[in-house]
């Protein structure tokens, strides 16, 4: 099952530059109004330069006030929120003796909080229509922590537990609500590498993923265009091999 324009509109946080910017046009080509959210207004008048379908909402994501009043903004003004990408992330390449609480803080309550402030505003109208997506963009960054990045492998860690947490509350109750994490690999950006990805080509991956309502991705992983499968015990696979089943990786040009 498909998101279509009819749905709803789309959100995009973190859409003034790198994948977020790229995710918010690319919505925007397959016809989609996007509300695309960011610190600063001049990144998002070049991210929405010449479309008609996207709306600049100047936002600091850990402001959980600004966030409730946006998006009640939103709904009231603009149209129900049918997608949500919480894409919005801070790295500051710190040593941790360069931190100060505030400071690492300061990060935490950017890549979890906003995740969390966006996430529940987004719900309030998500729960009364039986049906959206939260697409969360998430790291490996908690599974093998590099140096300098103590406050984003902490801060993004707990936000994929988040992800986990909010599906163990709602899923039962809201199946047609679906949120799940993409890690779209190491970005051409200036969060990532010189020779790493095309943002604009992992944002078409992540604008297929996000796009698609299929109850079956509710907590699942997918890694740039293949889903990440939860390893299984010795028991597990076992039994598998017995009755000859093997549950394989989704593409996401198959979803």
């Amino acid at each position: 099952m498909k998101i279509t324009p009819k749905d709803g509109i789309v959100v995009v946080t973190g859409a003034g530059s790198g994948l977020g910017r790229a995710m918010a046009r690319q919505f925007c080509a397959a016809g989609f109004s996007v509300v695309g959210m960011g610190r600063q207004a001049e990144t998002l008048a070049e991210t929405g330069a010449g479309l008609d379908r996207f709306h600049p909402v100047v936002l600091d994501v850990s402001d959980g006030g600004a966030v409730t009043r946006e998006f009640s903004r939103l709904r009231d003004g603009v149209g129900p929120v049918a997608v949500l990408v919480n894409n919005a992330a801070v790295y500051p390449r710190k040593d941790f003796l360069s931190e100060t609480g505030d400071s690492f803080m300061q990060t935490v309550n950017t890549n979890l909080g906003g995740t969390v402030h966006c996430t529940r505003a987004a719900l309030e109208g998500m729960v009364q229509t039986g049906r959206g997506r939260i697409l969360n963009v998430a790291t490996f960054a908690d599974v093998a922590p590099l140096p300098t990045a103590s406050a984003y492998a902490v801060s993004k860690g707990a936000a994929r537990i988040f992800t986990r947490a909010v599906v163990a509350d709602l899923a039962d109750r809201f199946p047609g609500i679906v949120m799940s994490d993409w890690m779209p690999g190491m970005l051409a950006t200036k969060m990532g590498i010189a020779d790493g990805l095309d943002p604009e080509v992992t944002a078409a991956w992540g604008v297929q993923l996000a796009l698609s309502c299929d109850r079956s991705l509710t907590g699942s992983v997918f890694e740039m265009d293949r889903e990440v499968l939860e390893p299984r015990g010795l028991k597990s696979r076992l039994k598998d091999v017995i009755l000859m089943r093997r549950k394989r990786a989704r593409r996401v040009s198959e979803i």
